[in-house]
């Protein structure tokens, strides 16, 4: 059915696709129970073909998800077998090594039958707000601790849920119903995929993707093969020191460039932890491949044969490449450097090109909230027990021509959610939530601005903080002249300060207070325009004395 038809049609189809698999991230998005999925988009979603390869991916989601996932959907039907894939089956799994990353993320797989015969899958993921264990933290010691680990297996079969396997869950977590409901609701996604897909098959009469898949590989690998031919080959090395859990962790690239590949090797990088910042290797794969794509082929959609030429290496066992059985709760806060590392090493290939150095990894809020014995509510209130989850973002790094963008999460995508929804999960009170003063780097192009966000317990509870942060000891570089981004820094109103990473309770009378790294600034500040200080000044992104001070500023 698919003879004859025209590069005009093929090109039609490929959008069309790209929106299928867009109405998929979204109905999970506006189904889902968690705030993280519900209010941030800390999704993906995409198409795969029979032998389980990245067709098109959703732009709604993050790049440690969707390109994790482009290898995972491969290791399910690897564990499941072909000769047990049926209609109405969906896959689930939030295995670590297999699907993104770490336990809180769970990834499911759908067949797509068309008139009795397969034709694809479609995949999704989202983090959960708790899998029990340690909780969301970077304490454990081993992947056991941190929580529930369901093996890639079959969550129904011919649409019928496994249901022992969701009361093995719901008694293993402390948010049963949240949990649970996001499972549902990740399932109920791939099915809207593979509906719209249904409808657009009928539209242009094709009974298979194969040649549709065809097409888009063979035009996104040559796009990018051209992208790739007109850089300077070689080997480009840099290397980035960033805070760790019990002591600095260094991450060494070098890049190895042709006219067909890039190869990133982190050959040299620090070792395993002993905590849960550990890093497999597939969410090391997806940061730094996107930070490549980005860099060197960012018009290109992502798809298996666009991530193709890109190949990512680590020694085993080295923090950027963990495996079983090691802790790796936070992978995210390292992994979301590694493009910082990436675009170091590209900068001294093109000048010129990309950003100073930003805040880059979340500031993710992990907060137990429980009720104190014999405390009182507030008027109103009910004392309860609950788990908080709040993604917030410090600034980045400048840019060539730009300043940075201030509070926005960059490399990862998500939104942070709003005051009133995190306060609506859990007893507690935001405070405060504005943009830190004088943190952006000076610099030509001045860097982006943390935020500071004040949060305390309502009365009659107490919360405690799964603290997993970065930037404190070591703030992002400048470039080209620029200086570094304002560190980070944890502590209480009265100003004692805590450990950026681990378990802290927050005493019942205190505020917790975060002060969110700055992005680092690009070229010298002594060129920065004069009518661009005077509306930082203005807008009290800096005082008149840090303009003094960094850019020899006079009124």
């Amino acid at each position: 059915m698919t003879e004859g038809l025209s590069n005009v049609h093929m090109q039609v189809m490929w959008n069309r696709l790209i929106a299928v698999v867009e109405e998929q991230a979204l109905t999970l998005v506006r189904t889902a129970f968690s705030t993280s999925v519900r209010e941030a988009g800390d999704v993906s979603a995409g198409v795969f073909d029979r032998e389980g390869l990245m067709i098109a991916q959703a732009v709604t989601g993050t790049p440690g998800h969707v390109n994790a996932m482009a290898a995972a959907v491969r290791n399910f039907i690897e564990e499941i077998g072909e000769d047990k894939v049926f209609e109405g089956d969906s896959y689930v799994t939030n295995d670590p090594w297999k699907g993104t990353g770490h336990l809180h993320d769970f990834t499911f797989v759908n067949p797509s039958f068309r008139n009795g015969r397969l034709v694809g899958y479609f995949a999704c993921t989202a983090h959960v707000v708790d899998v029990g264990g340690r909780g969301f933290g970077p304490d454990a010691s081993e992947i056991y601790e941190e929580g529930i680990l369901i093996p890639i297996m079959k969550f129904a079969e011919r649409g019928v849920v496994d249901l022992s396997l969701i009361n093995i869950i719901r008694n293993n977590v402390r948010e049963a119903e949240q949990v649970i409901g996001d499972l549902y609701s990740l399932s109920s996604c791939n099915d809207t995929g593979h509906q719209r897909l249904m409808d657009m098959m009928d539209e242009f009469a094709i009974d298979d993707l194969q040649a549709l898949r065809d097409f888009i590989f063979e035009n996104s690998l040559g796009a990018t093969l051209e992208h790739l031919k007109a850089l300077p080959p070689g080997s480009y090395r840099n290397e980035l020191t960033v805070d760790g859990y019990d002591g600095p962790v260094t991450m060494k690239l070098r890049l190895d460039v042709s006219g067909e590949t890039v190869l990133a090797d982190f050959d040299g990088s620090s070792g395993l932890s002993s905590k849960g910042i550990n890093v497999p290797l597939i969410y090391t794969t997806a940061y730094t491949c996107y930070a490549l794509k980005c860099a060197l082929a960012p018009q290109i959609p992502n798809n298996h044969a666009s991530l193709s030429p890109f190949r990512v290496t680590a020694p085993k066992n080295c923090i950027l490449n963990a495996v079983h059985p090691a802790p790796v709760a936070i992978r995210h806060v390292l992994g979301q450097f590694l493009p910082d590392v990436v675009f170091g090493a590209l900068h001294k290939m093109i000048p010129g090109m990309v950003p100073a150095e930003g805040s880059s990894a979340l500031w993710i809020i992990q907060l137990g909230a429980s009720p104190i014995d014999g405390g009182q509510p507030a008027d109103g209130e009910t004392l309860r027990s609950s788990q908080i989850l709040m993604f917030n973002s410090g600034g980045s790094g400048a840019r060539p021509k730009l300043d940075g963008l201030s509070a926005t999460a960059f490399p990862s995508g998500v939104h942070t959610m709003s005051s009133e929804i995190t306060e609506h999960t859990g007893p507690i009170t935001i405070w405060r939530k504005e943009l830190r003063e004088g943190s952006g780097g000076a610099g030509a192009q001045r860097g982006g601005l943390g935020q500071v966000i004040e949060i305390s317990a309502n009365p009659g509870h107490r919360i405690y903080i799964n603290a997993m942060f970065d930037r404190c000891q070591h703030p992002a570089r400048g470039r080209d002249g620029g200086r570094p981004g304002a560190p980070g820094c944890v502590q209480l109103d009265d100003g004692s300060e805590l450990s950026s990473k681990g378990r802290q309770t927050i005493p019942a009378e205190r505020r917790l207070v975060l002060n969110l790294p700055g992005g680092g600034g690009y070229g010298d500040p002594a060129n920065r325009e004069r009518a661009l200080m005077e509306q930082d000044i203005a807008r009290e992104y800096i005082s008149g004395q840090q303009a003094s001070d960094d850019y020899n500023y006079q009124p």
